[in-house]
């Protein structure tokens, strides 16, 4: 070997060990996933899956116990990765939690983040949120890989954005009956696609039971009889769960959390024998008796 290039070598080679060395460490260290929920796509899709209706107040979905699978289906997608968190995206009026989302937010590695709805029960702001989570989380090599369950054209954005980032984005769907429940822009843009069939979400989704009887006609009750009724369960309400829900309930006046307006409307009709849907003048009469009751008491 010639002396005058034996430095070069001894560089090279040195350059060469340092590279094998940073190349062990990354092979040590585990790539990292998290898992984006469309909670609007989710109840919409998996409701008609599985329940034959898109309307929330008509089934029930354990959201906890579908979490957790989703995090399994994930952790045998991403077999040498660790999950970073589930990022649950939904809608609330003037984006305060629902009893429903609280207990969401209280459960492991589950962040729920809050866009706004509007008078017409539509998600506004959603979309942004996803986009800026994503963009951040793969700017900062926080995650490799990112699943999304959601099917609006929206998110393009935020797929394009966590991509440019070196983030692989692999779109999660959801059994539609007839047709598709994902926008073909989302689908040309992710890097991978996974469809989640009914069987998947069948021990997550039930119908909700109606309180009135098939077959027989009920005598519409009086609206006075309704707020008597929406001011018991209030009571009732406010009996069980104290003062502190009460102060949490107040500041969505007249709003109210869409799980327990949901559940004032089945208690309602089992105790009136009288379906209140489509009966918009009735339920307006029970919510009026509900806060009436509850402002009382503050």
């Amino acid at each position: 070997m010639n002396d005058d290039l034996a430095p070069l070598h001894a560089r090279i080679d040195r350059t060469n060990e340092l590279l094998q060395r940073m190349l062990a460490e990354v092979a040590k260290t585990p790539s990292t996933h998290a898992i984006f929920v469309d909670a609007g796509y989710l109840y919409a899709a998996a409701g008609r899956l599985v329940a034959g209706t898109e309307d929330r107040r008509a089934f029930d979905l354990d959201a906890e116990a579908l979490i957790e699978a989703l995090i399994d289906k994930a952790r045998s997608v991403f077999a040498d990765s660790r999950l970073l968190r589930v990022y649950w995206y939904d809608g609330a009026r003037r984006r305060i939690h629902t009893a429903e989302q609280q207990s969401i937010a209280e459960l492991p590695d589950v962040k729920v983040r809050l866009g706004n709805l509007n008078a017409n029960n539509q998600q506004k702001g959603v979309d942004s949120l996803i986009r800026s989570d994503l963009e951040s989380l793969a700017r900062h090599r926080a995650i490799s890989d990112a699943a999304l369950l959601g099917g609006d054209e929206d998110l393009v954005s935020a797929v394009e954005a966590a991509q440019g980032y070196g983030a692989r984005v692999h779109l999660w769907g959801i059994e539609a009956p007839e047709g598709r429940n994902q926008a073909d822009p989302l689908l040309w843009e992710v890097d991978s696609q996974r469809t989640l069939d009914l069987d998947f979400f069948k021990p997550y989704v039930s119908r909700r039971t109606t309180h009135s009887v098939e077959g027989t006609v009920a005598l519409r009750p009086a609206r006075e009889d309704v707020r008597f009724v929406g001011a018991q369960i209030a009571a009732k309400w406010l009996a069980a769960r104290g003062r502190d829900a009460l102060l949490e309930l107040l500041p969505g006046h007249p709003y109210l959390p869409g799980s327990v307006d949901q559940d004032l409307l089945v208690e309602a009709e089992g105790l009136l024998q009288y379906s209140l849907r489509g009966q918009a003048d009735l339920r307006r009469a029970l919510r009026d008796g509900f806060w009436e009751h509850l402002r009382a008491q503050y």
